[in-house]
């Protein structure tokens, strides 16, 4: 198997290189793991390549905030420094300098 070393982290706040959104990673996938109905939904014209990671994020645009699940080449860094509304950015997540975001550490029993 072909090793693959994502470019973004977790914590990172990207944005959606073609359509208005950005968001913080909060998981990563090394090459496409979601449904054939949800590939088949995405116009073939920008329908991305499944060898490559893909992005789990808190996401954000002008009217909602939502889950987002985003194709390496299709992500490039957020750095307008602009605070993120997202309450599970903010739940699971501590700043950690411009563009990123740190996990909060998990207490277990």
């Amino acid at each position: 198997m072909k090793q693959r070393n994502a470019k973004f982290q977790i914590g990172q706040v990207v944005r959606h290189r073609i359509f208005p959104f950005r968001g913080v990673i909060f998981d990563v996938d090394p090459e496409f793991a979601n449904t054939e109905a949800w590939w088949n939904a995405i116009p073939a014209e920008i329908r991305p390549h499944k060898e490559q990671p893909f992005y789990h994020l808190f996401a954000e645009n002008a009217e909602s905030e939502y889950i987002a699940y985003v194709s390496e080449q299709n992500l490039v860094p957020d750095e307008s420094g602009l605070p993120l509304r997202s309450q599970q950015v903010h739940a699971l997540f501590t700043p950690d300098g411009p563009g990123s975001f740190k996990p909060k550490a998990v207490v277990q029993h």
